[in-house]
């Protein structure tokens, strides 16, 4: 079965990313190169309260800023899904530790929140944005993308994009991501997995880029399992972050384009339900997929079938067979990690399907409205 691209036509250009650091213990080394490559002097560290409380982690970012007199504070008041009124107060503490950079350590959220700081830092100021440097704990790539998603007042998940706003370096050390929790950690690398998944059928996303989600799907399918048989697998760890990197390879704004149904489905029941990111990606991935089989074009299956053969598996003989087998791989690796789970268990009522799939569509008038609706029922319990 061929996975060529039959569209030959497309462009490519980086974003203004400094540099990846990555390898066990490598923040000693690597912060401190960033700080002098970004002219960095004084640092606000945004990160969570478990993280923060719970762990060790953040208080060695702080000693290695601290030996290099360039620690301004810790801001530990950023929720899940970033909600405004930590975002403000972010604002507030980074004025007033007099800081001209963001050391952004944990989660999607962090991360997020430190690009929505400088977003609306920028529009007070009118000035040049700051920098980020984001040392990711999870799985979850927001240090990749040039967009914050954040709650706003209404609680809705609402989005702003810069180019600027992409964080200017990132440490991957999988020596932080000892203490994450479990759950969290094999979540998130489902949430890497949608990453990679819909980046496949993703508008504008040029083959090589493509290419590289094949070898993160592979490694996610072989080091997750591998990761929660043994937890303090460093080696596994460190292939998780590499593979999260190559989910959600850097691009250039102008290159943006929305990511997919399952992303759409999961930022709707993220931020109205509570439902981590994670967690709404083993729920949606697989039926997504599934309906891919049906509605996507010609060249969208072709490459989402590709991903069988990196999985080592065997055709079935047919495109929309193909698609279907893959989304049943990853049903059963949500299953074998422990992560299955259904929306009554989130409180999400029945009645509420059509509405969630209206908003994550746009319209009611979409051609697959119907089945979007069908696919959020079955992720219900059987009456």
């Amino acid at each position: 079965m061929s996975n060529a691209s039959t569209n030959l036509h497309g462009s490519y250009s980086y974003t203004d990313l400094k540099g990846v650091y990555y390898g066990p213990g490598s923040v000693e080394i690597a912060l401190p190169k960033l700080l002098s490559v970004l002219g960095g002097k004084k640092a606000l560290i945004v990160t969570g309260k478990s993280l923060y409380h719970k762990t060790d982690v953040v208080k060695t970012v702080e000693n290695i800023l601290k030996q290099h007199n360039a620690y301004g504070s810790t801001f530990y008041e950023i929720g899940e899904h970033a909600p405004i009124a930590g975002i403000r107060n972010g604002i507030k503490a980074y004025k007033e530790c007099g800081a001209d950079l963001i050391v952004s350590v944990g989660g999607g959220s962090p991360v997020d929140a430190s690009k929505a700081i400088i977003w609306n830092l920028q529009k007070e100021s009118g000035g040049e944005f700051a920098k980020q440097i984001a040392i990711p704990t999870t799985l979850s790539a927001a240090e990749y993308t040039v967009g914050a998603g954040f709650t706003n007042d209404e609680g809705d998940k609402v989005a702003v994009s810069r180019q600027e706003l992409a964080p200017a370096g990132i440490i991957l050390d999988a020596q932080l991501t000892l203490a994450t929790p479990e759950r969290l950690w094999l979540s998130t690398g489902l949430r890497a997995l949608d990453h990679t998944v819909e980046t496949l059928y993703r508008p504008l996303i040029p083959p090589p880029v493509k290419v590289l989600c094949y070898a993160a799907i592979a490694d996610l399918f072989k080091y997750l399992p591998r990761s929660r048989a043994n937890p303090n697998d460093i080696e596994a760890r460190q292939k998780l972050q590499l593979a999260s990197w190559m989910s959600l390879w850097p691009i250039r704004l102008e290159m943006q384009s929305a990511l997919g149904l399952s992303h759409g489905l999961g930022h709707k029941l993220g931020a109205t339900y509570h439902i981590p990111h994670g967690i709404t990606s083993c729920l949606t991935l697989a039926p997504v997929v599934n309906l891919k089989a049906e509605v996507a074009s010609k060249e969208d299956k072709e490459w989402l079938a590709g991903a069988l053969f990196h999985l080592r598996q065997s055709s079935t003989g047919s495109l929309e067979g193909d698609v279907r087998k893959l989304a049943s791989e990853i049903a059963t690796l949500v299953e074998n990690l422990g992560l299955k789970t259904d929306l009554a268990q989130y409180n999400v009522p029945r009645s509420d399907a059509p509405k969630i799939a209206e908003r994550a569509l746009g319209s009611k008038d979409d051609p697959i409205f119907p089945q979007v609706e069908q696919l959020l029922e079955g992720l219900f319990p059987p009456e």
